[in-house]
């Protein structure tokens, strides 16, 4: 199932996540850097839901209260 989030207080614009069964087959940032989000999209694939969003939850870019990875963590939290 793939699901479009618009992201908020970060670079990136939004995150397509693509899940089955609870499990991650692909995440695609729109904007952000871009080395830095093909890697955290390659890490997670593959992944569970549940552990990429303990593993991701909370990570803060800078002086932003949240981060790319942090949004992606929200984005998943949404999918149930």
């Amino acid at each position: 199932m793939k699901t479009k989030f618009i992201t908020k207080g970060v670079c990136s614009r939004s995150i397509v996540i693509d899940t089955e069964n609870g499990i991650i087959n692909s995440v695609e940032f729109k904007g952000g850097c871009d080395g830095n989000l093909k890697a955290v999209s390659r890490l997670v694939k593959g992944m569970q839901t549940g552990d990429a969003i303990h593993m991701l939850k909370g990570i803060r870019c800078g002086y932003k209260d949240t981060s790319c990875p942090d949004q992606l963590a929200k984005a998943l939290s949404e999918l149930g």
